[in-house]
């Protein structure tokens, strides 16, 4: 009967969804675009502007050439960078009262998902000053326009550039959960692989892998449509054929820049037909172990593809010939085992762990109950999961 309901459920958002207002932000792509944003952000009419970033940026000075462009439009720029990975609803206070404060009129989002995650909480809580975050939390809870909102990606993992998303960490609850609502969508994506040269080899891993799985989540899910399966068979393509060149050679530009629009791309993808169990246990131990979010994916990710069995070999059959590793003579069954070994295997070449360590036992049925809640029934997944389900997977990824 519960899962009646959840098909229902989910089944109804995806008959509404075409009918929803979409639409993708305005992109500057290639090396050096960033040089490009002062003036489109002068021709919005903004004269001051919160940056919201982490002190890891600022500490590179990954954006001192952005400033520098600022200063000579004369955009006078505010910079919040206490943003903490999983970013916290202390961080989007923070960083609003410095919106608030210095009069500011957009934001520039500037890092990986975190910073990006933040300005969209930002954002959302200037045009909702009477709801707090957790007010927020769900689906369509904001529904104003937010004020200009431009975002630079420094990892090619999240996509968030492109999502109806921002995922916030209650500190205190150690829970995690979205705000989702269009208007979170940025207006401007700057893809510029310049910014990504100096990310380290590990961060250049998770990240891809983040990516891997918004485009294996959204292909497999129930809500996938023609147009979704195609950007996510284009995006694994890209990751497949440029992920580990860039592990190990980061200043290869072109392969960087590959990597980005795979990022984006999955972006769009999982924005539209949404993710899966993966996302919503990788939540769990982003609330309360503080894992990075890309990295749980990857480790996570082979686990759950197994855990689905028989309701995903036909996918991810599809997805191993676009990934250039399946076998046409092959089963599906097979070559579905294929892909899977594939994901295994990437993750072992660039040093990601096979589980994570950490895990209290005691913290499991809790993280259990809430990876339910988040996953049933918003998210489309190929099989949908139980209790029991979810244990034995929390089991089966603690080191």
């Amino acid at each position: 009967m519960y899962n009646a309901y959840c098909r229902m459920y989910q089944k109804t958002f995806k008959l509404v969804s075409p009918l929803l207002p979409w639409r993708e932000p305005e992109l500057l792509e290639g090396a050096n675009s960033l040089d490009k944003l002062p003036d489109i952000i002068k021709k919005t009419g903004i004269s001051r502007i919160l940056i919201v970033t982490d002190s890891g940026i600022t500490s590179l000075g990954l954006m001192d050439g952005l400033l520098l462009n600022l200063q000579k439009w004369n955009i006078e720029f505010y910079i919040y960078d206490k943003t903490v990975p999983n970013p916290t609803i202390t961080n989007i206070e923070e960083a609003l009262e410095e919106y608030m404060k210095n009069n500011c009129q957009g934001i520039v989002a500037f890092g990986g998902g975190s910073p990006m995650d933040c300005a969209k909480g930002v954002g959302a809580r200037v045009v909702r000053p009477e709801k707090s975050i957790p007010q927020m939390k769900g689906q369509f809870k904001v529904r104003k326009k937010l004020p200009p909102l431009f975002a630079v990606p420094t990892t090619a993992g999240t996509g968030s550039e492109a999502t109806v998303a921002a995922v916030i960490t209650d500190s205190r609850s150690h829970e995690k959960y979205a705000i989702i609502d269009l208007c979170l969508i940025p207006h401007y994506a700057v893809l510029d692989p310049l910014i990504t040269i100096k990310l380290p080899p590990h961060i250049t891993a998770a990240t891809g892998m983040d990516a891997l799985t918004h485009a294996i989540e959204a292909y497999i899910g129930r809500s996938s449509t023609a147009e979704t399966r195609k950007l996510s068979i284009d995006a694994v393509r890209l990751i497949y054929d440029n992920l580990y060149e860039t592990y190990q050679n980061g200043e290869n530009l072109e392969a960087r820049a590959r990597m980005q629009k795979a990022a984006y791309l999955a972006g769009l993808a999982f924005t539209r037909s949404y993710v899966g169990n993966v996302h919503a246990i990788a939540h769990t131990l982003g609330g309360f172990y503080s894992v990075p979010h890309g990295l749980a994916n990857a480790i996570i990710l082979p686990y759950v593809l197994e855990h689905y069995g028989e309701a995903v070999w036909a996918p991810l059959d599809e997805l191993a010939m676009a990934a250039g590793i399946g076998d046409p003579g092959a089963s599906a069954e097979e070559n579905s085992k294929s892909f899977i070994s594939s994901i295994k295997s990437l993750n072992h070449k660039m040093g990601i762990p096979q589980k994570v360590s950490g895990i209290i036992d005691s913290d499991i049925p809790v993280m259990a109950e809430r990876a339910l809640k988040e996953a049933n029934p918003l998210y489309p997944v190929p099989k949908i999961f139980g209790r029991n389900d979810m244990l034995k997977l929390y089991q089966i990824i603690k080191e």
